[in-house]
């Protein structure tokens, strides 16, 4: 069983279009995207209709739960006036473009989706998310402390939990006593399509793959890849640079930050 998720699109077209590219060429059996589809570029309908075109469960992101309410608030922790500022112009530019169809598929979307697997005696636990399971804007960096990582998994249930929002991927394993045995949670950030933070201006997404020893306690049977993909992010800064939107989001796509 393959399963391919991604997030934070962010309006960025050029960066999806390329990231369905690099699907087709991968034997997928689901495809999930765990939200934020608008904000800081010019595409939001564009985004939000090609994934609803394709049918794909996707979640609600913090940016699309204030575009989805028409709200000037987008939920993002910004950490100075000129980012809050920009921020503000962001979306207030996708209240402004976005189609009423578009802003009520936003509004519908769910929180969280939860799957469980069976492949033998034992069972696995998915959960996704865009922030954490507590609040859509809640960002799980990789240094958060292994106590809390491991609580917040506990409380919701999930053996693997999927999230974006921090636009910086990774993948931590925490280990765990089960009834007197070892087991094993997986935390898995899944990256960003259209908004990369983490020095690589390539998009990104996941690949995980089950196989048929898939368990708790087992936990190389579980595979996880970052997939990385290029994309035409020259015309993705252009765009911003030829809109009303500030410059410094075209610097960001370039920088990879």
């Amino acid at each position: 069983m393959k399963i391919a998720l991604f997030s934070d699109i962010h309006a960025n077209l050029p960066a999806l279009e390329a990231f369905f590219d690099d699907l087709n060429k991968e034997n997928i059996d689901a495809v999930y995207c765990l939200g934020d589809l608008v904000g800081y570029n010019i595409w939001p309908n564009e985004v939000i209709e090609a994934i609803r075109s394709r049918k794909i469960p996707t979640l609600t992101g913090n940016y699309d739960f204030g575009v989805g309410r028409n709200s000037d608030d987008c939920g993002c922790a910004y950490k100075t006036d000129e980012d809050k500022a920009m921020g503000a112009q962001s979306i207030a530019y996708t209240n402004q473009v976005i189609t009423d169809s578009n802003r009520e598929f936003l509004r519908h979307l769910p929180a969280h989706i939860k799957l469980e697997f069976r492949f033998n005696d034992d069972s696995l636990n998915f959960l996704m998310v865009h922030g954490s399971p507590r609040r859509v804007n809640e960002y799980l960096f990789e240094d958060r402390e292994e106590k809390s990582m491991m609580r917040i998994m506990q409380d919701a249930g999930a053996d693997l939990m999927f999230f974006g929002h921090t636009h910086k991927p990774y993948h931590r394993i925490l280990q765990y006593d089960l009834n007197g045995k070892t087991a094993y949670r997986h935390a898995i950030n899944i990256g960003s399509v259209g908004k990369p933070k983490d020095g690589n201006p390539q998009g990104g997404y996941v690949i995980v793959t089950l196989h048929e020893t898939a368990s708790k306690q087992l936990p190389d049977s579980v595979q996880v890849q970052f997939k990385r993909f290029d994309y035409d992010v020259e015309k993705a800064a252009k765009a911003v640079e030829n809109s009303i939107l500030p410059n410094a989001y075209a610097e960001m796509l370039r920088g990879g930050v």
